[in-house]
């Protein structure tokens, strides 16, 4: 009863904070506070000083202002036109077309930026006017869409799985590399999404687009090249060993300061802007993986965890039936809340029934991406509709409409990811060690 007793205590309060429009930071702190004085007798002030500096100080944490800074500087840059122009001799001939320049400039722009809603923006403001003026269906454009930007939470570097690799303790460069198969199998569950509407679907389709000499693609690809060599850097530098995710998101910082200084959209202004947008994002993180370090040490006090661990081993659920009931909660949690507190507020809970069921860590991030992934276009609070609805000035039940495909896809992929484990996990196990170990 006293477990029951705690779980209402800390709902109560919760739902109660966060009604009251106080920030998600303050919240989980506001409840961490109330359970260390309710249920324990250490000095929740003691405590919440400790718990904060120790999260805000982590090194690990050091890569997230850095990514963030890095994706922040190439928004800025006119580097979705020229990814445009570089992937579009490529994927006209498709069978879809030029649709399929949502899904590849999504995942290429992905591995640079780490956010759903910067890669949304990046590839939206420019494929959407070009897709419109070629006669491409609207629901086509913004649901290909919709989806393929979530891709920005699970290809590296993720911020999504930053900030869950600092909540567990857990290797931020294993993650980043667990979450690139994934990332290109969604990926390629898009573009055949795209196929077969462009089989099935004769009469939607846009004039064929004209014919390109070899030549002459091979001479726009060059625009890719330094989108390419940056992607290649930073994540090649992590998977060789050579840097860790900090140091890699440093060169990646400087990469996109030299690209930009190459494409000459870096001037004061534009420098400044970037920096204090990855600064707000940053602090914004950072304040929220604060109230969560004090929350899950305050749990932790309780034994809350313990306690309703014990509860679903005694279900003797199999760990295909707890992932299974672990997808429902995150999709209906993710309805109402965004994809980092969702992370944040339930792993002091989530990560002892996982360990305890044997189900390895890195998997599970995946997992979780892939979940998160689904809650980003799921309405009410499906942050990607909203993004596109700014876009597009559609509503917001079409532009969830026009995602349904792309939910079904996405839910798909966590049954594969189940089937075969081996896609997260193989690629962070062969990870080479760099000199120094």
């Amino acid at each position: 009863m006293s477990e029951i007793y705690a779980i209402v205590v800390f709902l109560f309060v919760l739902f109660a904070l966060l009604g009251g429009s106080v920030w998600i930071g303050l919240a989980l702190m506001g409840v961490a506070w109330a359970g260390m004085e309710l249920f324990t007798v250490r000095p929740a002030g003691d405590a919440m000083i400790t718990t904060i500096w120790s999260g805000a100080s982590s090194w690990t944490l050091t890569a997230l202002p850095l990514f963030i800074w890095m994706g922040e500087i190439l928004y800025r840059t006119r580097l979705s036109e020229d990814m445009f122009r570089g992937l579009a001799p490529w994927m006209r001939f498709l069978p879809g077309g030029l649709l399929h320049t949502n899904i590849a400039g999504c995942t290429i722009f992905a591995a640079v930026s780490g956010s759903s809603a910067a890669t949304l923006n990046m590839v939206g403001k420019m494929s959407i006017p070009e897709l419109r003026k070629r006669g491409y269906p609207e629901f086509m454009i913004i649901g290909t869409l919709a989806g393929a930007a979530t891709l920005g939470l699970m290809i590296p570097p993720s911020l999504t799985l930053i900030v869950y690799g600092v909540t567990i303790n857990e290797s931020i460069t294993k993650l980043f590399m667990a979450g690139v198969f994934p990332g290109l199998v969604l990926a390629g569950l898009f573009m055949l999404y795209i196929m077969a509407w462009h089989v099935l679907y004769k009469g939607q389709r846009p004039e064929p687009e004209p014919a390109m000499p070899l030549r002459e693609r091979i001479a726009e690809s060059r625009f890719l090249l330094p989108l390419f060599g940056l992607v290649f850097v930073v994540i090649g530098s992590m998977y060789l060993g050579y840097a860790t995710a900090t140091e890699a998101a440093a060169v990646g910082v400087f990469g996109a300061l030299a690209l930009s200084a190459m494409q000459g959209s870096l001037d004061w202004t534009t420098f400044k802007q970037a920096l204090m947008g990855a600064t707000k994002t940053s602090a914004m993180i950072a304040f929220i993986l604060m109230g969560a370090a004090f929350l899950s040490l305050s749990m932790g006090f309780t034994g809350l965890p313990r306690a309703l661990a014990e509860l679903i081993d005694s279900y003797n659920l199999s760990p295909v039936a707890l992932i299974a009931v672990l997808t429902v909660f995150y999709l209906i949690l993710g309805m109402f809340m965004d994809g980092l507190s969702s992370v944040v507020l339930t792993m002091a809970i989530v990560e002892p029934m996982i360990r305890s069921a044997g189900i390895d860590v890195i998997w599970f991030g995946i997992f979780l991406v892939v979940v998160i992934e689904t809650a980003q276009v799921t309405p009410p609070i499906g942050f990607n509709l909203f993004v596109l609805q700014g876009m597009t000035r559609h509503e917001i039940g079409y532009i969830a409409k026009t995602a349904i495909p792309m939910v079904g896809l996405m839910l798909l992929m966590v049954v594969i990811l189940v089937v075969w484990p081996e896609l997260a996990t193989w690629l962070p196990d062969n990870i080479r060690q760099g000199p120094g170990g």
